[in-house]
């Protein structure tokens, strides 16, 4: 409980709100006792002068280019890049053919003739091409994505040997040339790699056990195992699977080479699975559940782990809730979590019926994406407090206000009914009349139940006022009961013991009551410095004080001073600090 006991600490509250809206997968790892793992940046390289390459990913704004057209351009292209450039002819080939952006992007720059192929040719004889362009795009990158990676000052292949021969270490190995740019984009390093290292690395993997075909899948998917020596911590997460009955195809099955892996912190959560979990129990939930392990590298259940731990969730009752794990994404959990968390932040619950509710049913949150606050109320036709109400008693009903679902309003409870009752009374009090026109303009204007209408109303009348000017207080600013008594009676306070003026100044100016009592500070302190220094009319009325624009107030009261906008600063600064 001490963990949940943190929450009524508003920083608390607000690191749950943030962090995990802002990091859903990027967990705390202080709260573990883990330390965060650095991940590695690919370094920053530069296009050449003259690219071709387009800033888009998707839809480039290119006309289509007939089959044939882009037939011989691609046959002028073969024959510059093997002829011209003395590239193998092989990737010669399958440079002009996978490189379909470049291309089209190329003939836009060709003034062409009648013959196709004669115009590339001569073009590329007078503008020679960054030859990395269609060679990344050959290996499956988009322009977008291999833009980054083009070097300042190189413009030909030749010129990066150590990038094209671990390029040719990997075809050999048999890694499809299209996914090589995934290797590329993940691990700039393994290209970076001194001639002959590659192949030590990649034997240093098959004298392990590991066969080829395994590491090609391995390779696309993590290529940071190809980075320093042997990854131990890849190789003791296989020993560990294996001894549980996963063979390789199990664990080739569920990598995506879209995701890179990190083995340290897969095999982190290994651990931990099997601190808390028998063996049979373990083998079942991995079996049901790969994402576990493999789903950002387990970084998202770590961020579930921490944000259950800071709601006091003990380890043994989050090891049961992860056995009745629903067929979901890991990170799709945390995120409906954390948004039924807000949801019930938003409804103002109280922290401890929060807290309460996380701990019994994280399964029914995390399962459902629920609606937002605002859609929710509009749709249930209620207010927040009769909704936190209905949750805390009736929890399982959450599961029916997911996104996509069609929500009927609450059956109208004996509590509404009686506000209703009173909330008539209280306009028929204040001379609305039974006109049902009159009637609906004035549920419209005033907000809340009833019974805190007429505690906010009477709360004016106990300061000292008479009930009838108060009513007509209410006639000319009805906004002035939209707020709780509390905030009215400390606003009373402020004008008449702080600031010293007549209650009777709130007949004639009510609309005081819906100003902040910053912004009435701040102008009472100017006007009463404008006034020490003779730049102001000593009996201004208090409405014309506070009410107008802070441009008209600026300019008719404050630049009156030369030392007043300054002043006003200073004062704006003062009272901001304490507010």
């Amino acid at each position: 409980m001490t963990h949940f006991r943190n929450l009524r600490n508003p920083a608390t509250l607000n690191w749950v709100s943030s962090h995990f809206v802002e990091n859903q997968l990027k967990p705390p790892f202080l709260e573990l006792g883990l330390s965060h793992i650095a991940q590695r940046q690919n370094p920053r390289l530069y296009r050449t002068k003259g690219s071709v390459v387009t800033e888009a990913c998707d839809g480039l704004d290119v006309a289509k280019i007939p089959r044939a057209t882009l037939k011989e351009a691609q046959a002028a292209l073969l024959e510059y890049l093997h002829c011209t450039r003395n590239i193998p002819f092989m990737d010669a080939e399958i440079m002009s053919k996978n490189s379909p952006d470049f291309l089209r992007n190329l003939l836009k720059r060709v003034n062409i003739a009648n013959d196709v192929g004669s115009s590339m040719r001569r073009f590329l004889c007078y503008h020679p091409i960054n030859e990395f362009e269609p060679f990344f795009e050959s290996l499956g990158l988009k322009p977008c994505e291999y833009a980054p990676f083009l070097h300042r000052d190189l413009m030909f292949l030749s010129d990066d040997s150590l990038l094209l021969a671990n390029y040719r270490v990997l075809c050999r190995f048999g890694i499809e040339r299209n996914k090589i740019g995934l290797v590329y984009k993940k691990a700039v390093q393994v290209f970076q790699l001194e001639f002959g290292v590659l192949p030590l690395k990649l034997q240093a993997y098959q004298e392990l056990g590991l066969s080829d075909s395994f590491m090609v899948k391995i390779i696309v998917c993590s290529p940071c195992v190809l980075i320093g020596d042997v990854d131990m911590k890849f190789i003791k997460v296989l020993e560990i699977l294996r001894s549980m009955g996963f063979d390789y195809a199990w664990i080739k099955e569920h990598l995506s080479e879209q995701d890179s892996y990190n083995w340290s912190m897969i095999l982190r959560v290994l651990n931990f699975f099997r601190e808390m979990c028998c063996s049979s129990e373990l083998v079942g939930l991995i079996s049901q559940h790969p994402g576990l392990l493999f789903e950002s590298s387990g970084y998202a259940v770590f961020s579930l782990i921490a944000f259950l731990l800071k709601f006091g969730l003990p380890i043994d009752q989050i090891s049961s809730m992860f056995l009745l794990f629903p067929k979901i994404q890991v990170r799709h959990f945390v995120s409906n979590l954390i948004r039924s968390f807000l949801l019930f932040r938003e409804i103002e619950m109280e922290v401890d019926e929060i807290g309460k509710i996380v701990r019994s049913y994280p399964i029914l949150l995390g399962s459902h994406r629920l609606k937002k606050a605002n859609s929710l109320l509009s749709h249930l036709n209620v207010g927040k407090k009769r909704l936190c109400k209905y949750i805390q008693e009736n929890p399982q009903e959450l599961s029916k206000w997911g996104t996509g679902s069609r929500v009927e309003p609450l059956p109208n409870s004996g509590e509404d009914m009686e506000s209703q009752r009173l909330k008539m009374k209280f306009f028929l009090d204040l001379g609305y009349g039974e006109n049902p026109d009159m009637m609906k303009k004035a549920f419209k204007v005033f907000r809340g139940r009833g019974k805190e209408l007429q505690e906010r109303f009477d709360s004016i009348v106990n300061a000292g006022l008479d009930k009838a000017a108060v009513s007509e207080m209410v006639s000319v600013s009805p906004q002035i009961l939209n707020q709780s008594k509390a905030v009215i009676q400390s606003k009373i306070d402020v004008l008449a013991n702080e600031l010293g003026y007549p209650l009777s100044s709130l007949v004639t100016f009510p609309s005081f009551l819906s100003y902040t009592t910053q912004r009435v500070r701040l102008r009472l302190a100017m006007y009463n410095w404008l006034k020490d220094h003779k730049k102001a009319d000593p009996d201004l009325a208090l409405s014309t004080i506070v009410a107008c624009s802070d441009k008209v107030f600026m300019n008719q009261y404050v630049n009156h001073h030369p030392s007043g906008p300054l002043v006003w600063q200073d004062l704006k600064a003062k009272f901001s600090m304490d507010d």
